[in-house]
């Protein structure tokens, strides 16, 4: 077993154990008959194994593609992203025919690393900026993705070596690009929820961020738990 290889089953061990530390299934119990986050959450699920698997099945030079983990994070929280991304990270062994390793390495560098640093880096932006809307749109939906992403991309190609090849120039661009991307629609998809179903977000209030009740038919069906 090399260093990269047990390097990333720490690193998935270390989540999973955080994630069920903290219970997060409490997040998908049914309020007056309905689970707000249950619709997200498998949306997700789906939308994810098709866009992971789909580099491999295209047979791209470059494997190279989204990650929507920061999405994940935004819409259902961190712990609930931990297992929406396990489960899209190693559903390539079916769909793309990939090795265990191949897909633990996307797991922990699609998926765990950049939704903690968009954990992390949100939590930053909310103590710097405090309940502010353009603060949660612009830092958390756009500037922490577009970081978060870029940094893993750089980081995972370096340790994959894949840079000292020739394509290695095309790759940071790349990687560049797409984080950048990525970011964009990320901030787009949660302006347009927090405007028409904030009630799929469960790092948005209406209370803290507006300072005013949740609007009517969100209050009642949203989690009673916190935004993170």
């Amino acid at each position: 077993m090399d260093a990269a290889f047990g390097l990333e089953l720490m690193l998935l061990a270390l989540a999973w154990a955080a994630t069920l530390l903290v219970r997060p299934w409490r997040l998908l119990r049914p309020v007056q008959g309905k689970v707000p986050l249950a619709t997200p959450m498998l949306a997700l699920a789906v939308v994810l194994a098709w866009l992971w698997a789909w580099p491999g099945l295209a047979t791209l030079p470059l494997p190279l593609h989204w990650s929507g983990a920061p999405l994940a994070v935004l819409l259902v929280g961190w712990p609930l992203a931990v297992a929406v991304v396990t489960f899209a990270g190693f559903s390539t062994v079916v769909s793309t025919g990939a090795s265990f390793a191949d897909a633990l390495s996307l797991v922990v560098w699609s998926g765990l690393v950049p939704a903690t640093l968009v954990l992390g880096l949100g939590h930053l932006v909310r103590v710097a900026f405090g309940p502010n809307p353009v603060a949660y749109m612009l830092g958390r939906a756009f500037f922490v993705p577009m970081v978060a992403l870029g940094g893993c991309g750089l980081a995972a190609a370096t340790l994959a070596q894949s840079f000292a090849g020739p394509t290695g120039d095309l790759q940071r661009i790349a990687i560049g690009l797409l984080a950048m991307g990525e970011a964009a629609w990320t901030c787009a998809i949660v302006s347009l929820l927090v405007a028409y179903k904030p009630q799929w977000l469960a790092t948005w209030s209406d209370r803290l961020y507006f300072g005013r009740p949740a609007r009517a038919g969100v209050a009642r069906a949203r989690p009673v738990q916190p935004p993170r």
